[in-house]
């Protein structure tokens, strides 16, 4: 097993804290060059690449901000982490880069 140089349950508090105060740049900065978001909020879609990640952002925030923090657990290699947003109870499941971005993303609404 790799030992991981980084908090997983930080950066996700971070991501969090950026996703609640709208600053798309913080939220960027978490995000690995090659991150990959795949969302099932309204519909199932993969989102790659910088300039459409943040297209993604900037509409998530404008349609879907996140209020507060519903629950948060760690796994073997990834961060759970659940938030209530303007529709609604969400969930995240954040996996990560060996220098602690976020790599790969998958948010869908909590069931």
């Amino acid at each position: 097993m790799t030992k991981i140089s980084f908090d997983p349950m930080a950066v996700a508090v971070d991501w969090l804290d950026a996703y609640r105060a709208g600053d798309i740049d913080a939220i960027m900065e978490l995000h690995a060059d090659d991150a990959v978001v795949h969302c099932g909020c309204g519909g199932t879609q993969t989102i790659t690449g910088r300039t459409a990640l943040r297209a993604y952002w900037v509409d998530r925030l404008r349609k879907c901000p996140a209020v507060t923090l519903d629950d948060l657990n760690p796994s073997e290699d990834r961060t759970v982490i659940s938030y209530v947003t303007s529709a609604g109870i969400m969930s995240a499941i954040l996996a990560f880069d060996t220098a602690g971005r976020i790599k790969v993303l998958d948010c869908s609404p909590l069931h």
